[in-house]
């Protein structure tokens, strides 16, 4: 699978190549920013359109890592949706492709600034959720233990940006796993704000590597 092990406050941890977070021990699958129906949001408010796949290349992806990890619990760690009109505006086919994921599963939908209500959609909608040692929410705070979302982290290595975990000894702040979103160096204020030395970025693709920041 190419992902890299690591272990925050006791709580073992691991970084998938795609963005995703698992945790072995927990049997959870963690997903951060899907931004689904973007390309539906964009061209509400905007009257630009998009390319209306985003939806379909994320699930596909969520869908491959949950048959590599066959996870009990899949949390999805807020903005799931670019707003909440776009949850409803997904399709028949999307929403019963949702659906079968779900099947099976605890599932988790922590609330985001993008979404901050619940969806008609299934699983449980929470304003965040502890496993093992840390806590789950979708915007970092000051508290220790914690793994967040939010701002879409990447990270620069020799020229190449990649979407990227950052961490230190306190938190983790996940990639944005969605098809159509962007990212926030690593090196942004409000990042380094977050982070202490030592921090190290874990960055996706292929591979998940980590590098020191």
């Amino acid at each position: 699978m190419n992902a890299y092990d690591f272990t925050l406050l006791d709580t073992r941890l691991r970084a998938l190549p795609s963005g995703a977070l698992y945790l072995p021990d927990h049997g959870t699958l963690c997903v951060s920013d899907l931004h689904l129906g973007k390309s539906d949001r964009v061209a509400r408010r905007s009257g630009v359109m998009l390319p209306p796949y985003e939806v379909q290349e994320t699930l596909q992806k969520l869908e491959s890592d949950i048959a590599a990890t066959t996870p009990a619990c899949v949390i999805c760690l807020g903005d799931s949706f670019d707003d909440l009109a776009a949850a409803e505006s997904l399709g028949e086919e999307m929403t019963l492709w949702l659906a079968r994921l779900q099947a099976g599963k605890r599932w988790i939908w922590i609330e985001g600034n993008h979404d901050p209500g619940p969806v008609d959609l299934g699983g449980t909608h929470l304003s965040e959720v502890r496993v093992g040692t840390v806590t789950f929410r979708h915007i970092a705070t000051a508290a220790r233990a914690e793994v967040s979302g939010h701002y879409h982290p990447k990270h620069r290595v020799t020229g190449r940006s990649r979407p990227a975990f950052l961490y230190d000894h306190d938190r983790l702040i996940m990639p944005a796993y969605g098809a159509y979103t962007g990212g926030l160096a690593s090196d942004a204020g409000v990042l380094r704000r977050l982070l202490n030395p030592p921090a190290m970025a874990i960055m996706t693709g292929r591979k998940a590597i980590p590098v020191p920041i």
